[in-house]
């Protein structure tokens, strides 16, 4: 089994960007505990800050692989495109959140992609990676 984690933009800033809404921890350093837990599954991961670079790594492994967990970031309050592309695509697309967007600011209540997503996890910190990977595989 093949899942790829998507992370959009400022993702790259994890344990550094508002620790008080995101947590101290890198994905670097969380990504390995991850795989850890799913040695039976190749889990890769790719992240970028450019819609459309997210949009080419989504139709590139969007036809081959399982699952695709996707935290587009601020493109989930703003992406046609990402709903788009997601649509387009056979391999299931679970959205993650890691903070509750419910319970942030108004414009973070509504997301362009939900609807296009075979699932959607938000507000379990890094875990919500965890969770989703978890719905892929059963």
């Amino acid at each position: 089994m093949k899942i790829i984690i998507v992370n959009g933009p400022n993702l790259n800033l994890l344990g550094k960007r508002e620790p008080g809404i995101y947590g101290s921890s890198s994905f670097d350093d969380y990504l390995p505990k991850l795989r850890i837990m799913y040695p039976n599954i190749q889990i890769d991961y790719y992240q970028s800050n450019v819609e459309g670079e997210l949009i080419n790594k989504i139709q590139e492994v969007g036809f081959s692989y399982d699952g695709i967990v996707l935290n587009a970031g601020a493109y989930t309050h703003t992406s046609v495109a990402l709903h788009d592309c997601i649509r387009a695509i056979t391999t299931p697309v679970i959205e993650v959140h890691i903070s509750n967007v419910h319970q942030r600011e108004e414009f973070r209540h509504h997301s362009f992609i939900s609807s296009a997503c075979k699932g959607v996890i938000c507000g379990f910190g890094l875990d919500s990676y965890r969770l989703a990977v978890e719905a892929i595989v059963k």
